[in-house]
């Protein structure tokens, strides 16, 4: 599992199972389970199986400097996973790391969790707050590779990426830009003008209503499995879709239908839609992003989508619902239990009717956003 914690924060779920033998393979291990090489920031991974050959099971990262009541939060999280070693890391000035660190220890002390090293980074060298012996531990750190090493190698096989910052993450959903949006602002224009027609020249609301939702179902499921095959939706496709999701039964049969085996091709495909529809039909796509990413368990992938649907809309109601699960630590199994199936959706919420279509309405009446 990873939690990214600055704001918003992370999701939980299983990663590969890294083995974590040495102090450089954990800190080989951690850029790639926070998806950037961390600075400024505290790092606690905890452990099943015990050293020497401790298997990764979670990974939660702060921003620094740290808020006292921001760590104790994990303490409950630990307990449920059953982690009884934990290490910590902290990434940056000495003067920045060692009042956090020290928050660290007292807390796992406290609560009886075995702390098996506490360590800082900076600059390609390390040092351990708790071995005081300069033939293992000199005053000046130990000198580590950043980049290589076989958990860099096993993360990468696994699909992981270590990004150089959390910037370069935030930068890889940014919109398409030049060409691309043009031709996407185009398509865009073109689909609502149609569906406007469609709406205007109406005269059954219900049967409507039960023709768009079955439209946008289909097309949802049809996406997931071409970006499952390795495909793309063209410019038109994917702002019919991107309109579809503003219809939360649409929506929800996206989020019913994320799971383990499809994971990745809901990633591809969010990821991609978040980048290119115009920016008032992003936030659905980015929190169906943020979904995938929780479920994953890429925790900072998940932060920054949800960050860009809140900027976009900060009442959209789902965004908010998983910023919500993620400041609190819930594991994503919490909401995957709680969400129900598409055959569910169908009984909770009834035939289609033509209330469902007024959040998708509402954005056709909207002017163009900016391009970038």
């Amino acid at each position: 599992m990873t939690t990214d914690i600055p704001a918003p924060s992370a999701p939980l779920s299983p990663q590969p199972g890294l083995l974590l033998s040495s102090t450089q393979d954990i800190l080989s291990a951690v850029p790639y389970l926070v998806g950037f090489h961390p600075s400024d920031s505290l790092v606690v991974i905890g452990l099943k199986g015990g050293p020497p050959r401790g298997r990764l099971h979670l990974t939660a990262r702060w921003d620094l400097p740290l808020a006292p009541p921001d760590l104790g939060r994990i303490v409950p999280l630990l307990a449920e996973e059953g982690i009884v070693e934990v290490i910590v890391v902290g990434y940056g000035s000495g003067t920045l790391v060692t009042p956090a660190v020290d928050l660290a220890v007292a807390l796992f002390r406290r609560t009886g969790i075995t702390l098996v090293d506490a360590l800082r980074a900076e600059d390609g060298r390390y040092w351990s707050y708790m071995c005081s012996r300069t033939d293992c531990c000199p005053v000046d750190g130990t000198p580590y590779d950043r980049q290589a090493g076989p958990v860099a190698v096993q993360a990468t096989v696994h699909g992981l990426v270590a990004l150089p910052g959390r910037q370069a993450l935030e930068r890889s959903l940014d919109p398409v830009g030049d060409s691309a949006r043009t031709a996407m602002r185009r398509a865009t224009a073109r689909v609502t003008e149609e569906v406007r027609g469609r709406l205007t020249g109406c005269d059954d609301p219900g049967g409507l209503a039960a023709e768009f939702v079955a439209e946008g179902v289909a097309r949802v499921r049809s996406a997931i499995g071409l970006y499952g095959s390795g495909g793309r939706l063209g410019d038109e496709d994917a702002a019919r879709l991107g309109l579809a999701l503003a219809v939360i039964r649409i929506r929800d049969e996206a989020w019913a239908l994320v799971t383990d085996e499809t994971r990745d091709a809901h990633l591809g495909l969010w990821r991609d839609l978040t980048r290119r529809l115009e920016p008032r039909f992003v936030p659905p796509a980015a929190s169906l992003l943020a979904v995938a990413a929780w479920c994953r368990g890429d925790s900072a992938l998940a932060g920054v989508a949800l960050a860009r649907a809140c900027a976009i809309d900060p009442d959209y109601s789902m965004a908010n619902l998983l910023v919500h699960a993620l400041r609190h630590l819930l594991p994503p199994r919490v909401l995957r239990e709680r969400m129900p199936g598409p055959e569910e959706l169908d009984r909770e919420m009834g035939s289609p009717r033509m209330a469902w279509l007024l959040p998708m309405i509402a954005l056709l009446g909207e002017p163009e956003g900016p391009a970038g």
